[in-house]
Parts: C-alpha cells; sequence; structure tokens
C-alpha cells in the first residue's frame, strides 16, 4: 500500500510541479474479530432460520426490533426475546434511480421502511420492496417479506431479498 508521506508544512506550489512526493510502501497485515454481541447475533441466527425476532421490556411494554439488551427508554436490560412477523406496514419509502454503485436505473429500488406487525410503533426495519411497480407504492401499504431459500441464506438481513405487496 502506498502512502504519500508530507513534509510538516506541506508541500509548496513548486514542489507539486516538480513531482517532488514521496511515497513509502506499507504492508499492512490489519486481521480483526468482530462479535454482533447477544441481541444482534440472536437477530441474525434467526433471520437465518426465516424468523424475525426482537426484545420485550416489560416496563414500556415495547417490542424492539432489531433487539437490544437494553431499553434506551426505560434504562434497564430489556426482559424476553419476542418473534414478530414478516408482514408489515409501509412507513416511508424512496424511489431511487441511481444505485448504490453510482450506476443509473431506469427503474427504480424502493427502500422502505417497514413498520413490523408484533413489533412497537416507531420500530420499523429498513429493507427495499420488490414485485411491485413503483407508481402503486404507498405509505401504508400492507407487504410481506419474501426469504431466500434456505440454503442461500447467511444470517444477514438480506436473507430477506425484499418485501412484497400483500
Amino acid at each position: 500500500m502506498e502512502h504519500l508521506v508530507y513534509p510538516s508544512k506541506g508541500l509548496s506550489e513548486q514542489a507539486f510541479e516538480k513531482r517532488e512526493v514521496l511515497f513509502e510502501t506499507w504492508h499492512v497485515k490489519a486481521e480483526y474479530a468482530w462479535d454482533t454481541g447477544v441481541a444482534i447475533g440472536k437477530y441474525l441466527a434467526e433471520l437465518k432460520e426465516g424468523r424475525i425476532v426482537g426484545r420485550r421490556c416489560f416496563k414500556c411494554k415495547r417490542v424492539m426490533v432489531p433487539p437490544r439488551m437494553f431499553c434506551e427508554h426505560c434504562f434497564r436490560p430489556t426482559d424476553e426475546w419476542a418473534y414478530v412477523q414478516d408482514i408489515g406496514t409501509v412507513k416511508t419509502f424512496s424511489l431511487c434511480y441511481v444505485r448504490w454503485d453510482m450506476v443509473r436505473l431506469t427503474e427504480p429500488e424502493i427502500p422502505a421502511v417497514i413498520d413490523l406487525d408484533g413489533a412497537s410503533r416507531g420500530m420499523g426495519i429498513m429493507h427495499k420492496l420488490g414485485a411491485v411497480d413503483s407508481r402503486a407504492v404507498k405509505i401504508g401499504m400492507r407487504v410481506q417479506a419474501v426469504w431466500k431459500p434456505p440454503a442461500e441464506r447467511t444470517g444477514s438481513i438480506t436473507d430477506i431479498a425484499y418485501f412484497k405487496p400483500l
């Protein structure tokens, strides 16, 4: 990996013109381990099995999706796992004619925030809508998850291929 090395006062205009830029090569070995933690670890494992799980707080009566081990409203540990439906309601959406890697699209991708049945209000997840004409998408539209086949699931939010209208 090459990195520019700059003098402490920066390079002058003349140094740029003469291409007096120093290069140094580093061989970086940057290994790391990442732990999802208890709540997200179970969430991802359940997605791989075709289920959506959250956490319930007995004090404020919320079901949080994605799950958290600590309730940010009550400032206390959450109490139990709670499974929610893979059916929900479109809370908001966007029509995106440019893909994440800046490729123009003729048909838009449709990211949406979906409030899942069984989860508390305001606990929507963001995912893509599919199998729908972009002109037919509406706030309040009922949708259901379309899961990848079990053999293709990896324990990721993308185990849900998209949400389609009911």
